[in-house]
């Protein structure tokens, strides 16, 4: 009975996924926007339970509480793009710089926190600005420990880093793997059809909630 082949991961197995003047790139891409879209509500419902049970800090009006599983939170989507053109590029290179593929994730999970918690910091920034009261709408970080001006928190940002590279070194990959594995017409007909699936979530739970 022949043993079972595991493959061992190299360096070169995480290099080319960067291809920024090519159509499959831009094809993955779209389609890791709509998964960040759907897949970020749905990780954010089991995080803001935890934080709220355990901090407090999430406020009662979250959206996240009533929201439809299929309403799309674009800010995930937009976070999965940012880190797909400003880290995949990046972790390319420490791949080919690290003696290890381990020192490359390191490096690039400490990178992530970094722009995790800018990118929180301007979100916060412009959505979730005090009103007259000077309550916060969604989230106040400001009686926290390593917060950022209220709105980011380095606890946060670590966790969203560990998402991070997860995203750049797995889940990037796999989807743009799973388009070369089709025929160029199959692989723009399953892109077709899932972006018209995102489409219709976007519509039913926009309709559902105007109503």
């Amino acid at each position: 009975m022949p043993l079972l082949r595991v493959h061992k991961v190299t360096p070169e197995d995480e290099i080319g996924y960067f291809a920024p003047r090519t159509w499959e790139f831009w094809r993955a891409l779209i389609i890791c926007f709509c998964l960040g879209c759907i897949g970020g509500h749905w990780l954010e419902i089991p995080y803001c339970t935890f934080m709220d049970h355990c901090f407090g800090i999430v406020s009662e009006g979250y959206p996240v509480w009533t929201d439809p599983w299929y309403h799309p939170y674009g800010v995930y989507g937009v976070g999965a793009v940012v880190m797909t053109l400003a880290i995949e590029p990046l972790k390319e290179r420490f791949v080919m710089r690290r003696r290890t593929l381990w020192g490359a994730v390191l490096q690039t999970f400490a990178l992530a926190v970094v722009l995790s918690m800018a990118l929180e910091l301007v979100v916060g920034l412009l959505v979730n600005q005090p009103d007259a009261a000077g309550e916060y709408p969604y989230w106040d970080n400001s009686d926290l420990p390593l917060n950022v001006l209220g709105q980011a928190w380095l606890v946060n940002d670590v966790l969203i880093g560990m998402v991070a590279v997860v995203y750049v070194w797995v889940i990037f990959p796999l989807v743009c793997e799973g388009f070369m594995r089709l025929s160029p017409r199959a692989a723009n007909v399953v892109f077709g059809l899932l972006v018209a699936a995102f489409a219709a979530c976007c519509v039913v739970s926009y309709v559902q909630l105007a109503l």
